[in-house]
């Protein structure tokens, strides 16, 4: 039985969630419940939870500062993050802690259960790795491992250092010669699972150490080039293609005091899996990459132009530049280099600048966002590029809107009428934004510039005003001034009233009747 830990300040969310689950999954979960994060904290502490939902606003503790907790102790729960704010500051900093899931309220059963579905299987994925791993003495060889970590990890070690280390950690066997190989499996644990059979079965009699780098991705250092490629050529014949595995494989190395040299090799080889992906290969030597230009030259003038097009109408052009940015020639001939350089200039003069300046966008283009923050999350430059692109002209679209919104304020008008003449309804932001025809996101935004406060705040505020109308002016029961004033129930009234005006809704009718009686006492 999993154990499910659930953070959240409104308890009846904190229940609704509890019972939700308990149906849809009957005795999967064992369920306990915190009402701030810096009780989800102690009660993590107490027994260590392997999935985490928690909201993102509570008091005492927030779900960022928990997140940033538990990621200090280690060994971290499974993370989904529920908010009631499509907030792209806390998707950003959620995105930074490795959260699996960014779940918006009001919550959807299928987003909800598909979460839950997802951090099930990396929890069975975590746990298959573990098992392997703990059953490979090669795997946890201390030292060497260790040895191997810190060189690997060290750029400030001189040779001699490296030469040194190595052989007091009885790397001996590799001071003739060896090679390094990365594997990245893109998730697919699997795959690291049948490289450490592989090890097993034909590395009996050729030395070979295997262990993970500080990125996570398996690293094999072998006396024999072959051991290598034959253990990549059953890896990509096992997993079914190209897309799930590729490996990079440095030169020769000639001494212990190369380790360094060679896996910074291997590592640089792997990185072109972006650009050779595509291709009938899943190795990568390092050796063929020679003819790549390091001095290709970075397109700076095109990335401010680009800047400046922002909220136009010129999408074509756009598009022209990007693809003159990723032209053929460049794709063929470029360094690694020049795509990374390409995409943080990207990053840093056009997508941080913009919401910089025009704050929180759709959760789409978060999405889009987080993936175009590095040329890494994409299988091939190409899609990389195609993200880059609908990044680009979503926002465009975005700003264009965002401005021509802000001029118009017929549609802001029409949107407080409607709500004040429905305030007393089951009305959201989805709703008001539908019957002014405008764009959700957008919406959002101009409403929020328009009236001063959120949508969620104003309609509260009108809500909370015909309370206390009807408290000062009729004799109706708080339940009935509840349902008329929109609120769904006379708790959730009574809370928001008291926190919105200072006292309870009894408290505020004895109050204005005591000022009535005072004003007819007083003489005229």
């Amino acid at each position: 039985m999993r154990k499910l830990l659930i953070a959240d300040d409104e308890k009846n969310i904190r229940l609704g969630l509890k019972a939700m689950i308990e149906r849809e999954y009957p005795g999967a979960y064992s369920i306990r419940l915190a009402a701030d994060g810096r009780q989800a904290l102690e009660e993590h502490g107490r027994e260590p939870a392997d999935i985490l939902l928690t909201d993102i606003r509570m008091p005492n503790m927030d779900g960022i500062a928990l997140i940033r907790k538990l990621a200090e102790l280690g060994n971290s729960p499974v993370l989904l993050i529920l908010s009631g704010y499509d907030d792209f500051q806390y998707a950003k900093e959620a995105i930074k802690h490795k959260v699996k899931e960014y779940l918006l309220k009001p919550i959807v059963r299928e987003d909800l259960f598909a979460a839950l579905d997802k951090a099930e299987a990396e929890l069975e994925e975590r746990e298959a790795l573990r098992g392997r791993l703990e059953e490979t003495d090669k795997y946890r060889e201390g030292m060497r491992l260790n040895t191997l970590r810190h060189v690997w990890s060290a750029p400030e070690l001189e040779p001699e250092e490296v030469a040194a280390l190595a052989g007091e950690a009885g790397l001996q066997d590799y001071a003739s010669g060896f090679c390094v190989g990365i594997l990245d499996t893109s998730g697919h644990q699997r795959n690291v699972i049948k490289v450490i059979e592989y090890l097993g079965v034909f590395g009996k009699d050729d030395p070979y150490i295997c262990l993970e780098d500080k990125e996570g991705r398996v690293v094999v250092l072998a006396v024999r080039e072959e051991l290598l490629t034959g253990m990549v050529r059953e890896l990509s014949a096992a997993s079914g293609g190209l897309g799930t595995f590729f490996a990079g494989l440095s030169g020769k190395g000639e001494g212990l005091a190369q380790l360094r040299i060679k896996y910074e090799e291997a590592r640089h080889a792997l990185k072109y899996r972006v650009l050779l992906g595509r291709s009938n290969d899943a190795l990568i030597r390092y050796d063929q990459l020679a003819l790549r230009d390091c001095g290709y030259p970075i397109p700076a003038e095109k990335i401010g132009r680009l800047a400046n097009m922002m909220g136009t109408d010129r999408d074509r052009e756009m598009k022209t530049l990007l693809q003159e940015m990723f032209a053929a020639d460049a794709l063929a001939r470029a360094d690694i280099g020049y795509f990374e350089e390409v995409g943080r200039l990207l990053n840093e003069s056009i997508f941080d600048q913009v919401f910089h300046t025009y704050g929180e966008a759709s959760v789409d283009i978060i999405k889009m966002y987080k993936q175009a923050g590095s040329l890494y999350n994409f299988a091939h430059i190409q899609d990389y590029i195609h993200c880059v692109q609908n990044l680009l002209l979503g926002l465009n679209d975005f700003i264009r809107h965002l401005r021509s919104i802000h001029v118009d304020r017929k549609d802001m008008d029409r949107a407080l009428e409607y709500i004040h003449a429905n305030y007393a309804k089951d009305l959201n932001m989805a709703m008001v934004s539908n019957y002014v025809s405008l764009n959700y996101t957008y919406f959002s935004q101009a409403f929020k510039e328009f009236a001063g406060v959120s949508f969620v705040q104003y309609l509260k505020n009108v809500r909370i005003d015909k309370a206390k109308e009807l408290l000062a002016t009729t004799e109706l029961k708080v339940m009935d001034i509840s349902e008329r004033s929109g609120f769904d129930n006379t708790k959730h009234f009574n809370r928001v009233f008291r926190e919105t005006v200072g006292v309870t809704p009894l408290e505020f009718r004895q109050s204005v009747s005591e000022q009535t009686v005072k004003h007819k006492e007083e003489p005229r």
